[in-house]
């Protein structure tokens, strides 16, 4: 059994307590949880306070940096410049952007533009136009600790559809905050995100899903926003992952594009939204403390 460790040794979580005063209670929650067939988390998502404080710094660059750029963003501006952008916010603040050269990225950031569901890759011929919807997608390192958020912008003028899809993507990321609470699971989250976006006539995107972050960039669960209540990995205190539902005008369905094998775009070419926040959960009343937006 995971508490059947020294109760007076330091505690695995690094935090210098001892086992006792820091984790045994939690690990014993944990196998509480397991025996009623539950999937936990192992130990390494658990993130201590230094460990979250290095996360929380790093979260601090990111809202920063999306700050900035949204002072920047206009009809007319590259998604090029909105690249270069990023990349000189983030080094003047000391943090690295996350995505340049992660897996061979060429970029910076992610700028997805309507029919684009995720991971477009900035170019000086793309050039955002009225009435588009654009998806920034930040992600950055400080300090060794990693945080990932991004946002939507309504391009000058745009359509009542564009914006209402765009307003039902931020309220998605909200009905799923509502259900993250310690011991509950990732499944009351996605199910609260999938509910809430078909209410509103929209699908979410199932091949594409959040994962954990703060150590590295993609760590353990993959987040699903597609489940059922009550499935899915446990959420226990110390845990940090991502949640971005896609959230499609039209059909699920997705492709990659096979030139530069990164961009997604929804398979009926219906437009897509997405807000993606970065989230801690706690064990104070909340439930939960959001770390980038």
């Amino acid at each position: 059994m995971l508490y059947r460790i020294n109760r007076k040794a330091a505690c695995w979580c690094g935090s210098g307590k001892s086992y006792q005063e820091c984790h045994a209670g939690f690990d014993k929650k944990l196998q509480e949880m397991k025996r009623k067939g539950y999937l936990i988390p192992k130990h390494k998502l658990i993130k201590n306070e230094k460990q979250l404080a290095g996360i929380r710094e790093s979260g601090k660059i990111n809202i920063a940096v999306l700050d900035y750029v949204s002072e920047h963003v206009r009809p007319g501006i590259t998604t090029e410049e909105i690249d270069r952008l990023v990349y000189e916010k983030t080094k003047q603040l000391g943090g690295i952007p996350a995505p340049l050269n992660y897996e061979g990225f060429p970029k910076s950031v992610c700028v997805s533009i309507n029919n684009e569901v995720c991971h477009g890759i900035p170019c000086q011929e793309r050039v955002l136009e009225e009435g588009d919807i654009a998806n920034i997608d930040v992600s950055t390192i400080y300090k060794g600790y990693f945080s990932d958020s991004s946002r939507m912008f309504c391009i000058g003028q745009v359509s009542d559809e564009r914006r209402a899809l765009v307003e039902a993507a931020k309220n998605a990321v909200m009905a799923g905050l509502s259900q993250v609470k310690p011991w509950w699971t990732l499944g009351d989250m996605g199910a609260a995100v999938n509910a809430y976006a078909q209410a509103a006539g929209y699908s979410v995107v199932y091949a594409v899903g959040g994962h954990g972050v703060g150590l590295q960039f993609h760590e353990e669960p993959y987040v699903s926003y597609v489940t059922d209540p009550d499935t899915e990995m446990v959420m226990a205190p110390g845990m940090v992952f991502t949640i971005e539902p896609m959230i499609n005008a039209g059909a699920p369905d997705v492709w990659i594009d096979d030139d530069n094998g990164w961009t997604i775009y929804t398979e009926d070419d219906s437009d897509s939204a997405q807000w993606e926040v970065t989230v801690a959960v706690t064990d104070n009343e909340k439930g939960y403390e959001i770390l980038a937006y």
